[in-house]
């Protein structure tokens, strides 16, 4: 770590340490906290419920807060996923596999006491990884133009899409789609409105709470209210001084974290992948490097620690593309984009010069907020339990009141309590058909500044569409795109013809 980068973190320490700042991290990473234990409760949903709050905080405590409770839900995840077999999130799905058998061997305990190691192991990793990487990818996007921009928008918006859990197909159309509703308003060039449909409320544009409150708040919690069942905490009773792994617990998990960190550091550069495919990638490989893979599946502590180091890792990388390129990995970053657009600031290669408390305190604040993390959850275990026992009936009307509260907070309009209602059923119509709704975000996010940066290139090339390939870093850019969509349909190609070669045994063999 050079000099400077010493100088600038400790400057971040200073900004991170002042009392509203370590007071919304707090805030931030006890209410993540909260919103891993608990079912049905998504991050975007309470990331989404808690944006209004932030319009009148600072811009630093707000990202603070923001950030931790992202963060701050792998960890209570984990918890869940570990001691009941309820995976709340995607990314702790694995974990259930090896972690609930080790609990009902009596080591739950130890794979909570693995899990914060890993869990800070590859947080900490993750944060090194943003401080190297991220002022190097500023100085090489310095040098991009509206060309540049352009593609390098279409590559977050095509990994986001065909990266996407479920069809890839699916994903593309829901980016699309989110593209389309990015156009409702004004446009900025010719001042004309377009899709207002008469409603002088639209001129502005949908609100990006509203969108995101429906989409992740009232699809989610519509989608969950009938099926959360009653939990059975029989085994879920860890003391804490079950939580302190052995040496042999601790030697067995050394190269599996370290592998895992890794799988998610990678995983953390390429939009689109997230937490979620690295930690399946992670366990999946430590199955594949272990000399005894049957282990697996009945309580290996490689199966707990690799997955869940690669989430950390993976959560902290995040923030790499975001901040420095303005790009968002996943649904939960492009919505961290749009709390920093609202407070005036422009996320991109200037961030880090322009606004280095931003820049630097969020760093800190990710050490400080991981600590902390580990103070909350190993006195708290017993806590996180009990919460887990609220009937999910009391939880549901007391969320719905809060979106409305935060809706009609923004702008104090009805009209807009009623848009994010009608994106709300809309939003849960999709996830009952099977389209997931977090690459609507993505697209909406990202769709005007990709509009705005095409206009400008056509602008400067005379309308000219060879610029995008005669620019080197575009070009670049846009072959990666490609391989990207042959890669797609490839594997489209091959699960077919494997669907056609076991239906063909299947007839021969009847």
């Amino acid at each position: 770590m050079t000099g400077t980068a010493i100088a600038d973190l400790i400057h971040g320490f200073g900004v991170a340490l002042q009392p509203h700042n370590f007071l919304a991290c707090l805030i931030g990473v006890l209410m993540g906290n909260i919103v891993g234990v608990l079912p049905g409760m998504g991050v975007m949903a309470a990331i989404s419920i808690l944006l209004p709050l932030t319009f009148a905080m600072p811009p630093v405590a707000a990202i603070l807060m923001l950030a931790g409770i992202y963060y701050g839900a792998q960890y209570g995840g984990a918890i869940c996923s570990i001691l009941l077999n309820l995976p709340c999130h995607p990314p702790h799905a694995v974990t259930c596999l090896d972690g609930y058998p080790m609990t009902k061997q009596g080591k739950g305990g130890t794979a909570l006491g693995i899990t914060m190691l890993g869990s800070f192991v590859g947080a900490s990793f993750g944060i090194t990884q943003m401080i190297f990487f991220a002022p190097i990818l500023v100085s090489i996007a310095l040098k991009f133009g509206p060309a540049e921009v352009c593609s390098l928008m279409l590559l977050g918006l095509l990994a986001g899409s065909t990266l996407a859990r479920g069809s890839a197909l699916k994903g593309i159309a829901m980016t699309t789609f989110g593209l389309l509703l990015g156009i409702f308003g004004t446009d900025v060039t010719t001042g004309l409105e377009r899709f207002t449909f008469g409603f002088p409320e639209l001129a502005d544009g949908i609100e990006i709470v509203g969108l995101a409150l429906g989409l992740f708040g009232i699809a989610e919690f519509m989608k969950s209210v009938n099926k959360v069942e009653p939990l059975k905490a029989g085994y879920a009773k860890v003391r804490l001084r079950d939580m302190r792994p052995s040496r042999t617990d601790l030697k067995m998990s050394a190269f599996p974290i370290m592998r895992g960190t890794l799988i998610g550091s990678l995983c953390s550069l390429i939009p689109g992948t997230g937490p979620t495919i690295a930690s399946f990638v992670a366990y999946a490989t430590e199955k594949k490097v272990s000399k005894t893979p049957e282990r697996f599946g009945r309580g290996a502590i490689e199966g707990v620690a690799a997955p869940e180091s690669s989430t950390h890792s993976s959560v902290q990388g995040d923030f790499i593309p975001t901040m420095s390129l303005g790009i968002p990995g996943d649904s939960v970053m492009a919505l961290l984009l749009a709390a920093l657009t609202i407070q005036g600031i422009t996320p991109g290669p200037q961030l880090i010069s322009q606004h280095p408390d931003i820049f630097w305190g969020l760093i800190a604040s990710f050490w400080v907020g991981n600590i902390l993390l580990v103070f909350l959850n190993v006195p708290m275990i017993g806590l996180w339990v009990k919460l887990l026992t609220i009937p999910y009936k009391y939880l549901y009307p007391s969320a719905l009141f809060f979106v409305c509260i935060g809706v009609y907070s923004t702008n104090n309009s009805l009209f807009q309590v009623g848009e994010t209602l009608v994106i709300g059923v809309l939003g849960y119509v999709l996830l009952v058909l099977g389209f997931h709704p977090a690459p609507i975000l993505l697209g909406f996010v990202l769709g005007p500044r990709f509009e705005e940066n095409f206009r400008r290139a056509m602008l400067l090339s005379r309308g000219d569409l060879k610029v995008f390939i005669e620019r080197p870093i575009s070009a670049a850019f846009l072959t990666v795109c490609v391989i990207l969509l042959l890669g797609q349909l490839y594997v489209r190609w091959r699960s077919r013809g494997r669907v056609v070669t076991v239906d063909a045994i299947a007839v021969e063999e009847s």
